[in-house]
């Protein structure tokens, strides 16, 4: 018998957990993005043509929409776009930092080094070239776009989030991959406005690195010992892609 055949049968005896939204044109997506930016499954050519019967459709959408990966040049020009990314960088040791309850008690909340460090207290460092994906709950209020930006009357966003030093933590202490959110953007929303700018994004992206956003079910997955696949494809060009996440958990 063929050893990896043998391996993937092992591998689909765990739990596999979807992190991605499901998606149709009702989906929401950042305010910023114009209308009509989403058209998804538009029939091209339908049943009955002499020619083939068969059905195909076609799909519009922004590189950031729904669960999706950025790569650097999303945020910092002439940097690393999706082809510089192979298969090998889609997989992940997952390591889930759990701020949930911190959270209920502030939708403001970013994460901080100790809660990091509390979390390797706990679960050993986070390892090389891991995903360091950020528990908050948030993606239960998907898919309703006021909830998940927790509008103020003014307009005003307010959600959990990255602090950057946090962020500098995983990246410069450790040696993490890339990192995830639930929410649309990394920043806490009141770390945004005090920046006046999306600086921990930002931050991400001018080291090298990457994220993926909007991710959902992370409450399914243990905080460590699971592997991630962030799946997007091999479009050139791409600041940004929808992906297909999922986590395998060994139990």
């Amino acid at each position: 018998m063929y050893q990896l055949w043998e391996d993937l049968k092992k591998l689909k005896s765990y739990r596999w957990v979807e992190l991605s939204h499901s998606l149709n044109n009702e989906s929401p997506y950042w305010g910023g993005i114009p209308e009509g930016a989403v058209e998804l499954g538009t029939t091209v050519y339908d049943w009955g043509n002499p020619m083939l019967d068969c059905l195909i459709q076609t799909f519009k959408f922004p590189g950031q929409f729904g669960t999706h990966i950025d790569f650097p040049s999303h945020f910092v020009k002439n940097r690393e776009t999706s082809e510089k990314y192979g298969v090998k960088d889609m997989v992940f040791p997952l390591v889930v930092i759990d701020i949930t309850e911190k959270v209920k008690a502030d939708v403001h909340y970013a994460v901080t080094v100790d809660d990091i460090k509390e979390y390797e207290s706990k679960y050993g460092e986070i390892p090389d070239g891991a995903f360091v994906a950020l528990r908050t709950d948030w993606s239960k209020r998907w898919p309703d776009m006021d909830a998940i930006s927790n509008y103020d009357d003014e307009g005003g966003e307010h959600f959990p989030g990255w602090s950057m030093e946090a962020l500098k933590y995983i990246y410069e202490e450790r040696n993490a991959a890339a990192n995830g959110h639930e929410t649309l953007d990394t920043d806490a929303s009141v770390l945004a406005a005090e920046a006046g700018d999306l600086a921990c994004e930002r931050y991400v992206l001018d080291k090298g690195k990457l994220q993926v956003e909007v991710l959902c079910n992370l409450d399914q997955v243990p905080a460590a010992g699971a592997i991630m696949v962030a799946a997007f494809l091999p479009i050139e060009g791409a600041t940004g892609l929808p992906v297909r996440a999922w986590a395998i958990v060994e139990e």
